[in-house]
């Protein structure tokens, strides 16, 4: 098999030629010289007619990242296999918070398992991380899963934190899984690397492979995160409730808070698909309440024209005006993150304590919606449920192909498989210098919340 190309070229005959470089990408060979290799299933499957172009091939095995020059390794089937598929005992863990499409990749990746390859050992882990170690895994196969794909939240059921390094490698050994797939978000992937690390150090012949989940697409590389475009969806649906309270009141406030702790892609695009919205507020971009030129301004104004506002707000904004203790400080959730105040609630309060100071003879409403958990747990929408079978597949064939310590996702549209440390680290924040922020500015009018 070929391995990683080390640098090539691009040009056409009017640019000067252009380095880019292919990101290295671990393989179990790298530690297990002597692997050996079979002839891919998928030639003996009655539902695929390999062609020529069936197979990735070293000369069709890049896929270019435009933001940074790097090149990966496209994502795809090999024609040699780097595991004996009666062998194989595969293991399926989810982590973290629920997102839209969880259950819809447990699902692809044991359909995929099992009838493109012929997997017939295939666990579902329960409880995240620390179901390796506590709790005994359950069989999965087609018939159990047929249906999971119309299901919200994970059938394995989910947990924060757990992650005990030395005992779930113990737990991986003792049960002999040599493939181990990993669906978490951020956290999950820093673990994830944890992991890889050390089986490498051990070499053990186990395959680690991870599909981000992260339903606030702050994963950075990829082109976006599973799950992300139902959240749009959804959080639509209560812009459209909130701004109907809004209406309805004199003086009506629909404040609607949306998932987004450190990136404001839900609300942005919820905003520009719903143009309901008077005013978006993102954790990239700072805001502020009194004077010329702040929220209560703006809103004084909106107010006496529209007699209503809809105003929607990201839940990792406003963290640094909010007052909190110093042990609110410190705080941290189980996955090591900074615990959030509430900043729904606490704009709720501003807002009417704002109202009630400057206008105490005048009607005021705000009526707060928070979508959250009907978000996170209702089931992926037809496009959610197509990007993950493809990027279920794109795992099972990398894995397959003696691939290990990477992650699973599509950039700039073709699937690629991108470095487990990479992604780990990798952050995708809205930057409010370019067009698409422009375009919230433009819909709806909001302030620029720069001082003068």
């Amino acid at each position: 098999m070929s391995l990683p190309h080390p640098t090539t070229t691009a040009s056409d005959s009017s640019t000067t030629t252009i380095p880019i470089n292919l990101q290295p990408l671990p393989h179990l060979t790298q530690y297990l010289p002597d692997l050996q290799t079979h002839p891919n299933p998928l030639n003996q499957n009655p539902f695929f007619h390999p062609s020529p172009l069936f197979y990735i091939h070293p000369s069709s095995d890049l896929v270019l990242n435009n933001d940074n020059l790097l090149t990966y390794h496209r994502a795809g089937p090999r024609e040699r296999i780097f595991f004996d598929p009666p062998r194989v005992r595969a293991a399926v863990v989810t982590c973290g918070g629920l997102c839209p499409g969880m259950n819809t990749v447990i699902r692809e990746l044991v359909v995929g398992l099992w009838e493109l390859y012929g997997v017939r050992e295939i666990y579902g882990v329960r409880a995240g991380f620390r179901g390796f170690y506590t709790g005994d895994p359950v069989l999965m196969g087609p018939e159990m899963v047929h249906d999971w794909h119309k299901k919200g939240g994970t059938e394995l059921q989910t947990s924060r934190g757990g992650f005990d390094l030395d005992r779930i490698v113990n737990a991986i050994q003792d049960r002999g899984y040599n493939q181990v797939y990993i669906i978490g978000g951020d956290g999950t992937m820093r673990g994830a690397v944890k992991l890889f690390d050390e089986i490498r150090r051990k070499k053990l012949n186990v395959g680690i492979v991870g599909i981000p989940k992260t339903v606030d697409n702050d994963v950075g590389i990829i082109d976006r995160s599973f799950g992300f475009q139902t959240a749009v969806e959804m959080a639509q649906q209560a812009i459209s409730a909130g701004h109907v309270e809004a209406e309805s009141a004199v003086n009506g406030i629909g404040l609607v808070k949306l998932m987004g702790r450190s990136t404001g892609h839900i609300a942005l695009n919820a905003t520009l698909s719903s143009r309901d919205v008077d005013c978006c507020l993102i954790p990239e971009n700072e805001f502020y309440l009194e004077g010329k030129g702040g929220l209560f301004d703006f809103l004084e104004h909106r107010l006496k024209k529209n007699g209503h506002a809809v105003l929607v707000v990201a839940e990792g904004a406003g963290q640094d005006i909010i007052p909190r203790t110093d042990a609110q400080k410190e705080e941290r959730d189980e996955s090591g993150n900074p615990v959030f105040l509430d900043v729904g609630v606490w704009l709720k309060s501003a807002l009417k304590k704002w109202w009630d100071r400057d206008h105490p003879d005048e009607l005021f409403t705000v009526k707060y919606i928070d979508p959250t958990y009907m978000i996170r747990a209702v089931p992926a929408n037809a496009t959610d449920n197509l990007y993950c079978t493809l990027l279920a597949h794109s795992a099972i064939h990398g894995v397959m192909a003696g691939y290990t310590g990477f992650v699973a996702g599509p950039i700039n549209g073709n699937y690629a498989y991108i470095p487990l440390e990479e992604v780990a680290v990798a952050k995708n924040p809205v930057n409010t210098a370019d067009h698409k922020w422009a375009w919230v500015r433009s819909v709806t009018n909001q302030p620029d919340f720069l001082r003068s």
